[in-house]
């Protein structure tokens, strides 16, 4: 069949994007789903930082690649030995496909899937198969299991989460990535106690999406960092119980005076190792830093190495949240249902797929939250 997607042929293309064009709008030739595969149709699909990673060279994929990987669709067709899914099922996808059998599956972190790893990096679904192509022929690769800025994509069954059917399509995209990755983190990997502080650097949707949980886990004080007063603002709207802009205020002395010493967890969101070692300075001594932000690879940072030991401290990495994608999508529908989680914030643009590089210069002037690109 034949698509409309977002096809990246190369990386670091110079900003800016709307004048540039890396992601360029073509209609490619889709293959049916092999076994274990489904066919969606994309209701909507989220535009995050690890998207802009890859279009500015940050984070190498193999090219040529139908980008998107914070999904939310509709089941159109299944391949053979699909028995989880029907046509018109509505779904989230998992940018990491939980294979459920490899050791950290069964040990219960699928965050850390190995074949689901071993495709995402390869640029295949988990089967190891590619379904694009464009229309010179070239094979297209595979954004994550998910490639979601396409009218249509085939995914293996383990990328997909079916959803209550009561919650806006187009803005359960969102709980694919932001807020998956941000509740998470507080959630699982920090285990965020009630009346426990809690400082996260960087309002991007993760790091609010973080605020959120952080407030449902009835964390107290909850302290917002950045550089931005409309985030801070926001970030007031969604939980914060304090803001600091740290164009404006030395962080970590702000965090300090704050809570008396330091907070207790402190998370970074915003994938920059300078901004690491600020949270890791904002964490009271027994506390935990927990990294969420994706630094590019070659990126190193630093720490007083006695400080782990004198000060009984904890760095923890966090990647798609700790989630088990299938367990924690549905519970976090449902406390946004409920009201515990104002997702809806988030959404600060509604795009075309046509308006998708605009889309990115937003993003990367830290002039959008999330914006989600509808199909209809």
């Amino acid at each position: 069949m034949k698509t409309k997607a977002a096809v990246l042929y190369e990386m670091g293309a110079p900003a800016p994007y709307s004048e540039s064009k890396p992601l360029r709008i073509e209609e490619i030739t889709l293959a049916g789903p092999g076994a274990g595969e489904v066919l969606v149709e994309i209701a909507g699909a989220g535009l995050c930082h690890s998207d802009l990673s890859v279009v500015d060279g940050s984070r190498p994929r193999t090219m040529p690649m139908v980008m998107g990987h914070e999904a939310s669709g509709i089941v159109r067709e299944v391949g053979a030995e699909v028995s989880d899914f029907t046509p018109g099922d509505q779904v989230v996808f998992s940018f990491v496909p939980i294979c459920g059998r490899c050791r950290f599956c069964a040990s219960g972190r699928g965050a850390l899937c190995e074949p689901g790893a071993q495709a995402n990096i390869a640029g295949t679904l988990l089967s190891g198969a590619r379904r694009f192509a464009d229309s010179n022929a070239t094979v297209c690769n595979h954004h994550l299991g998910v490639s979601a800025f396409s009218q249509f994509t085939v995914a293996a069954q383990e990328s997909l989460v079916k959803i209550d059917a009561s919650l806006p399509l187009a803005m359960a995209a969102l709980f694919g990535c932001a807020v998956m990755t941000g509740v998470g983190a507080i959630v699982n990997t920090a285990r965020v106690m009630p009346g426990t502080s809690v400082a996260v650097f960087g309002m991007g949707g993760v790091g609010l999406s973080a605020i959120m949980g952080a407030r449902a886990a009835g964390a107290y004080p909850i302290i917002a960092v950045d550089k931005l007063a409309d985030k801070l603002t926001l970030a007031s709207e969604v939980g914060a119980t304090h803001t600091i802009n740290a164009a404006e205020d030395d962080p970590i002395a702000a965090v300090r005076e704050l809570t008396g010493g330091g907070v207790e967890n402190a998370l970074e969101s915003v994938g920059n190792e300078q901004v690491l070692i600020q949270a890791y300075q904002a964490t009271k001594r027994g506390g935990t830093t927990i990294t969420i932000g994706l630094p590019a690879p070659g990126k190193m940072f630093s720490i007083p190495a006695v400080s782990l030991t004198l000060e009984e401290r904890t760095i923890k990495g966090s990647y798609m949240g700790s989630s088990v994608p299938r367990r924690d999508i549905p519970r976090y529908i449902g406390m946004y249902l409920a009201g515990l989680l104002p997702v809806d914030k988030l959404h600060t643009h509604t795009l075309r797929l046509d308006e998708i590089n605009l889309g990115f210069d937003r993003l990367a002037q830290g002039l959008a939250v999330r914006q989600i690109v509808e199909f209809s």
